[in-house]
């Protein structure tokens, strides 16, 4: 597969069909996963697969009842939609993330991303350096498996709607409280194909030198 078709078409897919997914293919996403730039090269991830039902169930109980209260804070907070197609889009993604509130758990695989509870910010004489989140060393990981599946004809998301409840997911899967779970990646194949997602235009989004510069250097 081309690898600009794979970055635009790998959507967040809430829908599955029952098609398996192998542990083989699994196992290549997560090596791609590994692959991944951190920084220092810390490679500070670990990756926890749930297969077996009882384990999915329970983690979809867990990640349902966080929904059930995610969801209603959200649409409190949600601005009035700009237009009839923006309103339509966004009742097809919340329909979409309904469905996979409830029926996470029957996804043919759950791949949730770890990382220990660790601080990147050192001292200097003049006080902390602030370079950022270490979740930021994690995430290209979870694209870079989210990216694998594509190529293999999986689809993904990528959720952190569970956090919500982190504390009974560690408890679900055993996980020792000094890791954080920065991502829960449900895997399938998608019900319908693959395609290109709405976005807003390039030029929408992107400065040139400062804030605000829209034209391109030279122009």
């Amino acid at each position: 597969m081309d690898l600009f078709e794979a970055l635009e078409t790998t959507r967040s897919i809430r829908r599955f069909s029952d098609a398996p997914v192998t542990d083989d293919e699994i196992v290549t996403c997560v090596r791609a996963a590994t692959q991944a730039p951190s920084g220092g090269n810390i490679q500070p991830w670990q990756f926890l697969v749930a297969r077996d039902a009882d384990t999915k169930r329970a983690i979809g109980d867990v990640y349902r009842r966080a929904y059930d209260r995610y969801e209603p804070a959200l649409l409190r907070v949600r601005p009035p939609a700009r237009s009839s197609e923006e309103e339509a889009s966004f009742q097809r993604m919340a329909r979409a993330s309904r469905h996979l509130a409830e029926h996470l758990g029957e996804a043919p695989a759950l791949v949730l991303v770890l990382m220990p509870n660790i601080s990147m910010t050192l001292e200097d004489d003049r006080g902390p350096l602030d370079v950022g989140t270490p979740f930021a060393s994690v995430y290209p990981a979870v694209q870079n498996l989210m990216l694998a599946a594509r190529g293999l004809g999986i689809g993904t998301t990528l959720t952190t709607v569970y956090r919500i409840y982190q504390d009974e997911l560690r408890a679900v899967c055993g996980i020792p409280d000094r890791y954080e779970i920065v991502a829960l990646v449900p895997m399938g194949r998608p019900r319908r194909p693959f395609c290109v997602g709405r976005r807003r235009p390039v030029e929408q989004v992107t400065h040139w030198g400062r804030f605000g510069s829209k034209s391109t250097p030279g122009r």
